[in-house]
């Protein structure tokens, strides 16, 4: 897999397209940027078992760092800041003109289930379900826009918007490069990391929609006519 994608994973131009990936999918969550990130961590991985082992096969040269070999630290905060300000735009567009999004976002089956499923159980579950919905399949849309339509004041999104993405970008980069250093530098490694932020995002949905289907019980219950 690393080999596919290696003229762009060995240039600076890759912390760009992470950064561009990440800030639009809040608008088009079919955008790879988790895979994005995780490929990026892998090679990150690859270049620290390489000049780790030239260092020790031997000890009389000067083990050279690739220059190919991106840097874990600049990816992730490049990836972190582009999450925030993605969320930050979107919550802007949907304060400014939340209808015309509504309407936009009606034409999206997925952003439409998406907001089905996880819009009650937000407004009811306070700010640390935006930090578990970044991790659900479009929740980070149905959150920013969701948020900014309801005219939320930035001061109460912002602080969970930071922690979610900083979140979001550790466990991604972290699946990456881990996977990358136990499992090797190859499309094994990078595919069972993938699947590990998939399953973080199933998790995630079914924890966010799990309080509405309570909530929706106890009503269906108070509801009842009395026998």
């Amino acid at each position: 897999m690393l080999e596919s994608v290696g003229l762009l994973t060995g240039s600076p131009w890759i912390y760009a397209v992470v950064a561009v990936s990440v800030l639009l999918d809040v608008f088009l969550p079919v955008l790879p940027s988790g895979v994005l990130v995780i490929t990026t961590a892998t090679a990150a991985a690859a270049g620290t078992t390489t000049v780790a082992g030239a260092a020790a096969g031997a000890a009389d040269k000067v083990a050279q760092v690739p220059r190919e070999v991106p840097s874990l630290l600049i990816l992730m905060v490049c990836a972190a800041v582009a999450s925030v300000l993605g969320d930050l735009v979107a919550f802007r567009l949907a304060r400014r003109d939340g209808g015309r999004l509504t309407r936009a976002l009606a034409r999206s089956r997925r952003l439409t289930i998406a907001q089905e499923r996880l819009g009650g159980a937000l407004s009811r579950g306070g700010g640390i379900l935006v930090v578990i919905a970044r991790f659900a399949p479009a929740g980070r849309s149905v959150v920013s826009l969701s948020a900014g339509a309801a005219h939320r004041k930035v001061k109460e999104f912002l602080p969970w918007s930071v922690l979610a993405g900083v979140a979001w970008t550790g466990y991604s980069a972290g699946l990456g490069y881990f996977g990358g250093q136990w499992l090797g530098a190859s499309w094994v490694g990078a595919a069972v990391s993938v699947l590990a932020l998939f399953a973080a995002g199933a998790l995630a949905a079914y924890v966010i929609r799990r309080p509405a289907a309570a909530s929706a019980r106890a009503a269906a219950v108070t509801a009842a006519p009395a026998a």
